[in-house]
């Protein structure tokens, strides 16, 4: 039934899409206390309280675009993705360096690995959904032509670690919160977050160029503009330190489209297992 409901929903057009994403981002933010404090207090820590009402729509956006980007004919979905600085990408490709591509949760996430693999091909870290329901549909959307997936196990780090070796690009999420052991506490907007260490790791084993990215959501459902940006923080020192340096760059590229970042996401809960540092306890 959700396979059926996305096919149906992908044939609409995307400003009305985004219209209706709208208004479901204002009936979650008004029906859930949770969320909606949640949301608040992310963005006030930030300093981007002002882009609230932005943001409230954005999310909604974010959610019923989904259908569009997950089930659309791929030549459709182009259409609608202009690419900035894809020379920054093309220089580091003809080096035969491999890429770490860090994607935060920031504007339309889902289209920045399909666009790329349209130029080249390219291997993300994948979490499968807790909902069974959920899998096939978001499985069979994101393996596509030129796109793989590596599971978020130690198996799926081989495959990237090769994938690096041989020259061949990567795509990872560095704003998830990593299960017990696989991060360290690193500030993030001022406040502690426990952060993957695993993408410096990676890039440090490949030899590859760290290079982040978002898709830019653009006003009234005119598509999205995929921007490349060289990263110039150091993955040299600790954990800690390399930790801290990507979650910087990361701080940089929201700071470019504050509304579109996933302010909802609880970024600084203490996964099971890990001790959360002491300023974060006297916090709480």
């Amino acid at each position: 039934m959700l396979v059926f409901l996305f096919r149906v929903l992908s044939t609409f057009p995307l400003p009305l899409l985004h219209r209706l994403g709208t208004a479901l981002g204002w009936l979650v933010y008004l029906s859930s206390k949770s969320y909606r404090q949640n949301m608040r207090e992310n963005m006030a820590g930030a300093g981007f309280s002002a882009h609230l009402p932005a943001a409230i729509a954005e999310s909604g956006k974010s959610i019923v675009e989904l259908p569009f980007i997950w089930c659309a004919a791929p030549a459709r979905v182009a259409r609608h993705a202009g690419v900035d600085n894809w020379a920054l990408v093309q220089s580091a490709l003809d080096g035969g360096r491999g890429i770490v591509f860090l994607t935060p949760h920031l504007g339309c996430f889902e289209i920045v690995a399909q666009q790329i693999a349209l130029r080249t091909p390219l291997t993300v870290m994948y979490r499968p959904p807790r909902k069974a329901a959920l899998k096939p549909l978001i499985e069979g959307a994101r393996a596509r032509h030129n796109l793989m997936l590596a599971p978020a196990t130690m198996a799926g780090v081989r495959i990237l670690a090769k994938c690096l070796k041989k020259g061949q690009p990567i795509g990872l999420l560095p704003d998830q919160v990593p299960q017990e052991g696989e991060g360290v506490w690193a500030d993030f907007f001022g406040r502690p977050a426990y952060t993957m260490t695993l993408p410096a790791k990676l890039a440090h084993m490949g030899r590859a160029q760290i290079i982040v990215t978002y898709a830019e959501r653009l006003a009234h459902g005119k598509g999205f503009l995929i921007h490349f940006v060289p990263f110039d923080g150091s993955i040299d020192g600790s954990a800690a330190e390399q930790a801290l340096a990507i979650n910087g760059a990361m701080e940089q590229l929201i700071a470019r489209s504050p509304a579109q970042y996933f302010w909802s996401y609880k970024r600084y809960k203490v996964p099971p297992g890990t001790c959360a540092p002491a300023n974060l306890r006297e916090a709480a």
